[in-house]
């Protein structure tokens, strides 16, 4: 496929090509970036048919353009994925209101755009993806691939039934087309020949070039120790404000819930044991199984087709793995006899798992009808279905009492907190009071300098939301750490928002900076004393000896390695060859 598409993109094909990448995304900046499009699209990505430019000046080429409109709701719904997938990404750490930043949606927008150019640029150069390069990689695909990694009918059919939302066979690999579409245009690209034989000489050339080097190193100015006047200090303050700023800053009330130093419950008496396991008995049952395997019919005539197979199978003697390799239809299973493998209930569609429970092992069964078509069923075993009895599981069980009873008391408590909140939102010590709890504080602590519960990144993200800084009230209970059985509740009791560090504040900072600042002037000035010495006609030994430098001779230095800095490689290789 990637050889037909650079067939497609040599010669002056390449030049529309490239010359559609620039072109519709100028003019997509013109559209959606300036207001030009209609209130439900965000953007608009137009390209000229490939013969505009040879048009007369006179002609309204502009109305043979291609158009693809992005809809405000195909950027909502893009938006909503991205947002998911950052979620789970980030767990705790993934902030809702920072993700909804200007510049998260101009990325997501610009996503939505590239796909639309890469789109106009594939219909353009004639770039198809066929049906059999659609059903390939969908027959690769790690969700449809049985035990055995081979690709699976009823495991595709089923996934694509439970997916959100539900999609047809049809409908997903249109999905997958258009995927491809999305690869295929930027690795044929990529991967085509457009750089010519004496750029890829020069370009070697330049890899394999090496210089021979000596490097003197200047010893270190001594540390500035002089005096720093207060007129110095306030004009460096002045000039330089924008490096001395003060964080924003909260201070924190909060009442702590932790399950961990509440009473513990009373253990469970042997009747609230004996319900939670009849409550609970399938818990303590190993599920049933089945080892199956099938022989699919499907087509005209396949119900006859089916009913003789059948009674093939069902003879005395019979090899099932032969028929199902010589009449199966589900390309999954049919090379491996049939074979499905361990089946649990639920992992077949109904009719199929109904008939397949039935049965006991050794049996053969069927033609059993279902949307796929027609299956010979054959249970080779059976196992699972045992349960363990009330003694084997009564520690576990009354552990798990346990546990529940604490989380029960733990939520209560939580609720009782909550409830005194409601009666005033402003006022945690009330509340804490009410329940019998402590009230703490902490600060005033920066985003930079958060601790103890503050270290958390859900209580930091509250700590500074707008909600609690600008309305003084309690937060919702926030889980510490993602307990279950331990959390928070803070309230904003005082904001300081970022803001110029005073002068007397930022005095010894400002000191540091101008100390620093002139021993690298006496630095600079030393090196161009050196500098100026070379060019008037000294050597470079000559001064190493007279100004105590320390000489490195650097023999055979190539450019692709960074030594001894990448800064000073590429210093060394700008410069002149001598």
């Amino acid at each position: 496929m990637l050889q037909k598409l650079r067939d497609k993109t040599s010669g002056w094909i390449v030049t529309v090509i490239l010359g559609l990448l620039m072109i519709p995304f100028l003019f997509v900046i013109d559209n959606s970036y300036l207001g030009g499009v209609g209130a439900q699209n965000v953007a608009k990505v137009s390209a000229p048919p490939t013969w505009w430019r040879s048009a007369p000046s006179w002609w309204p080429v502009r109305m043979l353009w291609q158009h693809h409109e992005i809809s405000s709701q195909d950027f909502r719904t893009r938006f909503e994925q991205e947002r998911m997938r950052e979620r789970q990404q980030q767990g705790d750490n993934f902030d809702p209101r920072a993700f909804e930043s200007t510049e998260n949606k101009m990325a997501v927008l610009d996503q939505l755009i590239d796909e639309q150019v890469v789109r106009l640029v594939g219909e353009q150069a004639g770039v198809v993806i066929g049906d059999g390069a659609v059903r390939e990689y969908i027959a690769t695909m790690p969700a449809f691939l049985d035990s055995n990694g081979k690709f699976n009918e009823n495991n595709y059919r089923l996934a694509l039934a439970g997916s959100n939302p539900p999609r047809t066979p049809t409908q997903f690999q249109e999905l997958v087309r258009e995927s491809l579409q999305q690869s295929v245009i930027p690795s044929g690209l990529q991967s085509s020949g457009f750089v010519t034989q004496a750029e890829t000489e020069r370009l070697l050339k330049l890899l394999g070039e090496t210089r021979d080097v000596e490097l003197a190193a200047l010893p270190p100015v001594p540390a500035d120790t002089a005096p720093v006047t207060d007129e110095q200090i306030k004009k460096w303050y002045d000039s330089h404000g924008k490096d001395f700023r003060q964080a924003e800053s909260v201070s924190l009330e909060y009442v702590e819930i932790n399950g961990a130093n509440l009473p513990a419950p009373t253990a469970a008496d042997e009747a609230t044991l004996r319900k939670r396991y009849e409550d609970e008995k399938a818990k303590f049952t190993s599920p049933e199984q089945r080892q199956a395997a099938h022989i699919l019919i499907t087509g005209d005539g396949a119900e006859a087709k089916a009913n003789k197979i059948a009674a093939e199978a069902k003879a005395a003697g019979a090899d099932f793995g032969a028929l199902a390799k010589a009449n199966s239809e589900d390309p999954g299973s049919k090379d491996q006899g049939g074979d499905l493998g361990w089946v649990e209930r639920g992992a077949m569609v109904k009719p199929f798992e109904d008939a397949l429970f039935a049965a006991k092992a050794g049996d053969v069964i069927g033609p059993v009808k279902t949307e796929f078509g027609y299956h010979i069923i054959k249970v080779a075993a059976v196992r699972g279905g045992q349960g363990k009895s009330f003694e084997e599981v009564r520690d576990t069980l009354a552990a798990e009492q346990l546990k529940a009873d604490g989380e029960r008391g733990f939520n209560e408590l939580a609720g009782r907190l909550v409830d005194a909140i409601n009666k005033s939102p402003s006022d945690l010590a009330a509340a804490a009071k009410e329940v019998n709890l402590p009230l703490q504080t902490l600060g005033p602590i920066t985003r930079a300098t958060a601790s103890g519960i503050a270290a958390d990144p859900a209580v930091l993200r509250a700590a500074f939301s707008d909600v609690l800084v600008q309305d003084g009230t309690a937060s919702d209970p926030i889980a510490l750490g993602g307990a279950t059985n331990h959390s928070v509740v803070i309230r904003v009791a005082a904001h300081t928002p970022e803001q110029a560090l005073p002068l007397d504040k930022a005095r010894e900072q400002v000191i540091a900076a101008i100390r620093a600042d002139r021993q690298r002037q006496a630095s600079d000035k030393a090196a161009d004393a050196i500098l100026a010495k070379l060019k008037a006609g000294a050597t470079l030994q000559s001064l190493a000896a007279s100004e105590k430098l320390q000489l490195s001779p650097m023999p055979g230095l190539p450019r692709s390695q960074p030594v001894p800095t990448p800064e000073i490689n590429r210093a060394i290789f700008s410069a002149p060859v001598p």
